[in-house]
């Protein structure tokens, strides 16, 4: 059986957050998070896995990603989705 409870290891890291790096390689494999030039992009056809905020992976949101301390560093960047930075 699938475990459907919300993933919750979020901590804040910088001017945005930070996931365990397993986490963020399941991402990637499913395909909820594509590259796209030097960042990476939530891909809305790809189904994203429950977290307890809901908000961290807004469509056209692109992330800058550092992998260090086996954790996947996450800064959203500047876009012109919104007029706003991350």
């Amino acid at each position: 059986m699938a475990d459907d409870s919300p993933f919750t290891d979020i901590q804040p890291s910088g001017r945005g957050f930070s996931i365990p790096e397993l986490k963020w390689r399941e991402l990637l494999f499913i395909g909820a998070l594509r590259r796209e030039g030097d960042a990476f992009v939530r891909d809305p056809s790809r189904p994203l896995p429950p977290f307890a905020d809901e908000g961290l992976f807004p469509e056209g949101r692109r992330f800058h990603v550092t992998l260090r301390a086996g954790r996947a560093h996450l800064e959203p960047l500047a876009g012109a989705e919104d007029g706003r930075l991350g």
